[in-house]
């Protein structure tokens, strides 16, 4: 077998390379790890039917030039990354500033599985839309349209902040599942129940793996009570939610709706997520015909997106490219953010709330 020979770089010595301050005369040559190789491959194979959003952002743009760009996020492993406790799961201060900036040039709204006002408090910007438990509680930005050319949803008739909540009725039923499930699960160790206000999370990313079945019993044996509830599953995480026809891809439907433009030809939605739960969204963009969904994976899986991207710090990176593309005179028509801004959101919302039987908050 021919050893294949690595660049040194006299380093500290780490778990990955095996190798520290040594001189060249003694230092160990790293052999290609075959697993890595492998994966590698496979993901190379994967990424030729999802390319790169990255690789392929000119050409994207080329198709979305004149059209009206609808930027949608999920939050967790896309704004910010995966992590063991979910309340630490902070979005970090550049991609902050990524956000901002595309929020500057086009309508922008994040839609997470967590709570509405969870969201929020991770990412702290005024000038984005909120929709919480899975699109279950949607939210405009707080400030009323204003002169200088940015985009908001209007208020509603009552002067308050527009929202729509498609499963306000639950919500009592929605609490007693929350504390019923924190005390039969207290004592299965790494488990944590997450009350996102529509929908109920349970986490077990930090549970051992022969408690994983002991804990799927317990949440199953709750929800035998609800028979208005389902139960679905995300990156670690079991989610209890009401029996409505409601997912990210009606909410998707619903901002379009809202802006004016669910029926419009020149509109480009982009939506990026990386968890099963945003395949509906996924598949919404695909069934209009229009616009892009980008999955956000380092590993090969099955997807209805038509493009990847690895890992948040390549979303921060896209983003970038996306608001200083958005900055350039000849991308986008001020016109059509003043379109957007004038769209009427109390009408739009009155008609949704009577054919669901639903009010606004």
């Amino acid at each position: 077998m021919m050893t294949i020979l690595t660049q040194v770089i006299p380093t500290a010595k780490t778990e990955e390379n095996g190798v520290g301050n040594h001189n060249l005369s003694c230092v160990r040559f790293k052999q290609p790890d075959p697993i890595a190789t492998d994966h590698k491959a496979a993901y190379n194979s994967w990424e030729k039917a999802h390319p790169s959003a990255l690789r392929t952002f000119e050409q994207m743009m080329k198709v979305a030039k004149g059209k009206r760009i609808v930027v949608f996020s999920d939050y967790d492993g896309t704004l910010s990354p995966i992590v063991n406790n979910p309340d630490l799961a902070f979005m970090s201060d550049e991609m902050r500033s990524a956000v901002r900036a595309v929020s500057k040039y086009f309508p922008t709204a994040i839609i997470s599985g967590r709570s509405r006002d969870k969201v929020k408090e991770f990412v702290q910007l005024d000038d984005v839309y909120y929709a919480g438990s899975h699109g279950m509680d949607i939210m405009a930005p707080p400030k009323p349209p204003t002169s200088d050319g940015k985009h908001h949803l209007p208020v509603n008739r009552k002067g308050n902040e527009g929202s729509f909540q498609p499963a306000k009725k639950f919500l009592p039923a929605i609490q007693e599942i929350f504390t019923t499930l924190e005390e039969n699960i207290r004592k299965i160790k790494g488990a944590r129940v997450e009350d996102n206000k529509f929908c109920v999370s349970v986490h077990f990313r930090q549970v051992r793996e022969e408690d994983h079945e002991v804990l799927k019993e317990r949440v199953k044996s709750v929800l035998e009570s609800y028979p208005d509830f389902r139960l679905t599953w995300g990156r670690k995480v079991m989610e209890i939610r009401p029996c409505i026809e409601w997912n990210k891809g009606h909410a998707v439907e619903y901002l379009l709706e809202n802006l004016g433009l669910s029926n419009s030809r020149e509109v480009f939605p982009l939506y990026i997520g990386d968890d099963r739960t945003d395949e509906d969204a996924f598949e919404v963009i695909k069934s209009r015909g229009q616009g892009c969904s980008i999955v956000v994976s380092s590993v090969p899986k099955e997807t209805k997106a038509h493009y990847s991207l690895q890992d948040p710090k390549e979303v921060c990176t896209f983003l970038l490219r996306l608001a200083g593309w958005g900055k350039a005179p000849s991308s986008f028509s001020r016109s059509s953010a003043e379109l957007m801004k004038t769209k009427l959101f109390d009408d739009v919302n009155d008609r949704r709330c009577r054919q669901m039987g639903t009010v606004l908050s």
